[in-house]
């Protein structure tokens, strides 16, 4: 059976609580699905995959950066990197 696609907010919505370059998320590895939502302010992150060697915070910027509608080349992590409280910097 195929997973179901991963619930993704409006990228306008995204995109509004990026400040400067940055955006802040917090991350639940290992969750049940895949999802994005923002509450009070704040973008909360479900990845799948498990926080070892690095597979999760790989899936979150997949992950964010389809949801932005950019390439993962521009969405890397510059702070959090064994953190749940992550900071994405998107670059031009």
């Amino acid at each position: 059976m195929p997973r179901p696609k991963a619930d993704l907010p409006d990228p306008a919505a995204l995109w509004d609580l990026v400040a400067g370059d940055q955006l802040r998320l917090r991350v639940t590895p290992g969750a049940r699905t895949e999802a994005i939502s923002v509450e009070e302010g704040r973008v909360l992150v479900k990845v799948r995959a498990k926080p070892s060697d690095g597979a999760a915070n790989a899936a979150v910027v997949k992950l964010v950066a389809r949801a932005l509608g950019v390439v993962t080349s521009r969405c890397r992590i510059v702070r959090g990197a064994t953190s749940r409280e992550k900071v994405l910097r998107l670059d031009p």
